[in-house]
């Protein structure tokens, strides 16, 4: 471990939270204005941390793109639940998509926003998805014996306090069909500090193992930027303490939209003993206009980073989150472009291949025109029920 790592493992400063662009002090007059526009509809969260990572001489940093407002977040572009996750939701707080998987919303914040986040409308007022008090959910779970994995997120489940944090693992720890707990937090970009500062967090995940359960942290780290040597050294403690840990990452313009940049985040994630897991393609979710990537092109820096990277680098899948499920991008040829449900809501979609016309415009399956599928080509992928 380099020295500067293991400094870190010793206790880091605490950073503040900032949710007023009034507090940007980087930043003109009017832009502080324009800020404070953008936010008053989708919300600004950040903090003294992450925002000391951004170079605040160059406007296209990307650190800065993936937290500060921007004025063209305003344009009218896609619903604010684009993926329908509300068509999943069984109780208040609990979704239950794949036959599987269960998704438990335990929290309504996290460490800072993205500007891209497909969940934003979870930090608008009014919004009822999110709940405090989990047992509904608990008690879904138990009376399914077919979920055996369990996502947390929200909003970032690292945000709430440890104590309650252990009290919803070991809830779900009393469910022995439940052999998965996932964790998913971007909190090691946001604000290592969290998991450095609390000998208490790797002691929880610990117990959990002792149960028999795995414990899969679910980071999302956009670019290498991001990598600190404070993150690097959280990234160590939740690992020894026993925790698997993958990346997931939306393809977004101005961020990562490039095979230079995705290269190097899969290569230094594969360093730390991070797996690249899921490049998604960004939501059509509103306000997510200006970092969509067109999905061919998405798709064309995806293949052309894995080109620049070793095995355990290219792990990565391909793939959108669509309401029906999750659709694997597989190749372009010609004039097509050919897709696979890697996971499906519905039976009928269950390993369902297709062939679909070229679109260079095209953001999301909906814009595409299918020719073909499996039904006609006799395709199968039996055996692929994995996440």
């Amino acid at each position: 471990m380099a020295a500067n790592d293991r400094a870190c493992e010793a206790g880091i400063p605490k950073p503040a939270y900032l949710t007023n662009p009034a507090q940007l002090v980087q930043l003109s007059p009017l832009e502080r204005d324009q800020a404070a526009t953008v936010s008053s509809r989708y919300a600004f969260r950040s903090n003294t941390y992450y925002q000391s990572l951004i170079d605040w001489d160059d406007p296209n940093d990307p650190i800065r793109r993936i937290v500060m407002p921007s004025t063209d977040e305003l344009e009218d572009w896609g619903p604010l639940d684009a993926s329908d996750e509300l068509r999943y939701t069984e109780v208040p707080g609990l979704e239950h998509k794949y036959r599987d998987t269960a998704l438990l919303l335990m929290n309504d914040v996290c460490a800072g926003f993205c500007r891209f986040c497909f969940r934003k409308r979870l930090f608008m007022d009014g919004n009822d998805e999110v709940v405090r008090d989990v047992s509904g959910g608990v008690a879904y779970i138990h009376s399914h014996p077919e979920i055996t994995n369990i996502l947390l997120t929200g909003g970032d489940p690292l945000l709430v306090s440890t104590p309650r944090l252990v009290a919803i693992l070991r809830s779900i720890s009393d469910l022995k069909h439940v052999r998965i707990i996932r964790i998913g937090t971007k909190m090691l970009a946001f604000n290592p500090a969290r998991v450095i500062n609390d000998p208490s967090l790797p002691r929880a995940i610990e117990e959990s193992i002792s149960r028999s359960q795995a414990i899969f942290i679910m980071a999302h780290y956009n670019h290498i930027a991001e990598l600190t040597p404070e993150s690097t050294a959280a990234l160590r403690i939740l690992a020894r303490a026993g925790a698997t840990i993958v990346n997931q990452t939306p393809l977004i313009r101005g961020v990562n939209d490039s095979a230079e940049a995705l290269s190097q985040l899969f290569n230094e994630l594969s360093y730390r003993g991070v797996l690249p897991y899921y490049v998604f393609q960004c939501r059509p979710t509103a306000g997510n206009m200006p970092y969509s990537v067109p999905l061919e092109e998405g798709f064309d820096i995806f293949c052309s980073a894995r080109e620049k990277c070793s095995g355990l680098a290219r792990t990565a899948r391909y793939v959108m989150s669509h309401a029906t499920g999750k659709v694997e991008v597989l190749a372009k040829s010609g004039d097509y472009i050919y897709m696979r449900y890697h996971r499906a809501a519905a039976k009928e979609n269950v390993n369902r291949f297709m062939i679909l016309e070229c679109n260079r415009a095209a953001h999301w399956l909906d814009d595409y025109r299918e020719t073909c599928s499996n039904d006609l080509l006799g395709v199968t992928c039996e055996g692929s029920h994995d996440d």
